[in-house]
């Protein structure tokens, strides 16, 4: 559902952390004492905290500006090399301070038992200079990014005064923020679009239970009450609920999956919604994103990535399917399937034209329509509307014939027939998430445009192939 191309930036702000893993095996007991033996295999450093936020966005498509603190140490080198595998994340507003680690977690691990973990931290706030940099190097980030996400561990960066100056400069550019938060309650966030605890976060805020939907919901209402803004509870096996000062509530059942590690699942969650909010997608599909993401995230073993692909095709896997995919349906099934997959949080694509004889523009066409959303729906003339359009001599080919070839494209996901001379009706109808033609339309000579762009869509021109066209093609063959 994420835009196929490169998004942001987004500003990743907050407490950076290096996970260490240390994997071995167990056989014995220690004679020293009654504790395990651990056969050491081998080891691997991972981003972790805001540095896990990061690597997540640019693993789902969108490049990132990363501010927070880290020593002047060999992890912090380590950090910077990890981090080298994503050339989308900016390095260049880290703060160093010399005077304390790195913040290091180090897990003990046996085959994907975890033994013990040891914490190497300062905690401690930064001093009156540190905290200038950090300021300095938020500003800077916020300023320049379409999403701010303060990633809280709790950890000293994300002190008051580092909260406000992102808040401040995220008004001034109308950046939403969005915040994984660890204060006790929450009216520090105050500016933050949404804030996203867990159910011990949620509880410890408010005082109130979230066993049951109605509970959340009641729970979430109370936090977002102290700092103005919307809340998304994650909660585990009882997936999410989303509840907006001004809009509906929306609880999204968890998936279900095979859970292997948790770590790290709320920074690849909250990664997935920064990264759709950045890409314009509506909040109700970004908290979709966020659960699919958040559900593969705990597959894996200990704090790791998911990628844009792995979204895409854990959100398709769960839309409804049309067998065979392509297939020619009545308009009044067209619409109970497209508001099928808007209710599963697809974007829905819409294009038209005669496409009497598919040439390598159509195929141009349809495929940059397809890379605008998740299903693509394509409106046929039908034989008599493409004689009025056309000429006597049109369609080369029945409506029959040109709707199985465009549902044999393999980017096609339906395919509607409309008798009018134009698909505004179809349009209507459907109520398309995207409205997709080509670039030699101005967007006022769009029929349909309006409609879409009411209910909150998008129009696309998208870019033709030169010297291609049915009409081109006839003339051809004729000589």
């Amino acid at each position: 559902m994420f835009s196929q191309s490169r998004l942001g930036p987004i500003a990743v702000i907050g407490d950076i952390i290096v996970d260490h893993y240390v994997t071995g095996s167990v056989s014995r007991i220690s004679p020293e004492a009654p504790v395990p033996v651990l056969v050491h295999g081998s080891d691997r450093l991972v981003p972790g905290g805001a540095a896990n936020v990061a690597a997540n966005i640019a693993a789902m498509g969108a490049s990132v500006i990363l501010v927070g603190l880290v020593g002047a140490d060999a992890r912090a080198d380590d950090l910077c090399t990890a981090l080298g595998a994503y050339p989308d994340i900016a390095l260049d507003r880290l703060v160093a301070d010399s005077a304390r680690p790195t913040i290091t977690k180090t897990r003990v691990m046996s085959g994907r038992q975890q033994i013990v973990r040891i914490d190497a931290e300062d905690t401690s706030a930064p001093d009156r200079e540190l905290e200038a940099r950090l300021v300095v190097a938020a500003r800077a980030a916020v300023a320049a990014s379409r999403v701010a996400v303060l990633s809280d561990y709790a950890k000293g960066v994300l002190g008051d005064t580092v909260i406000a100056a992102v808040m401040d400069e995220a008004a001034k550019h109308d950046v939403p923020v969005i915040v994984d938060p660890k204060r006790r309650t929450f009216e520090s966030y105050r500016g933050a679009r949404l804030v996203t605890p867990n159910r011990r976060e949620l509880a410890e805020a408010t005082g109130l239970p979230d066993e049951t939907d109605e509970q959340a919901a009641q729970a979430a209402a109370a936090a977002g009450a102290q700092f103005g803004g919307d809340v998304l509870v994650t909660r585990a096996e009882k997936g999410m609920t989303l509840w907006r000062q001004d809009g509906p509530i929306l609880h999204v059942a968890a998936e279900a999956r095979e859970v292997f590690d948790v770590s790290g699942a709320g920074d690849t969650a909250l990664a997935a919604l920064a990264t759709a909010l950045a890409a314009g997608e509506p909040m109700e599909a970004c908290v979709r994103m966020a659960n699919a993401a958040a559900a593969i995230a705990v597959g894996k073993l200990g704090t790791a990535v998911v990628t844009r692909a792995e979204i895409a095709a854990a959100l398709d896997r769960a839309l409804p399917q049309v067998e065979p995919p392509g297939a020619l349906v009545p308009l009044d099934r067209a619409r109970e399937i497209v508001s099928g997959w808007q209710a599963a949080g697809a974007r829905v694509v819409f294009t038209n034209g005669c496409f009497d004889l598919v040439h390598p523009g159509h195929v141009a066409l349809l495929e940059a329509a397809a890379a605008e959303g998740d299903r693509l729906v394509v409106a046929l003339n039908t034989d008599a509307s493409t004689r009025r359009l056309k000429g006597p001599t049109r369609p080369l080919q029945d409506e029959t014939a040109r709707a199985r070839v465009i549902g044999a494209m393999r980017c096609v996901d339906l395919v509607v027939l409309f008798e009018e001379d134009t698909p505004l009706e179809t349009i209507r109808t459907l109520l398309p998430d995207v409205l997709v033609k080509g670039s030699d339309y101005k967007p006022e000579d769009v029929v349909g445009a309006d409609v879409v762009l009411a209910h909150g869509g998008r129009l696309v021109l998208a870019d033709l192939v030169a010297g291609r066209s049915t009409s081109s093609l006839v003339a051809k063959a004729r000589q």
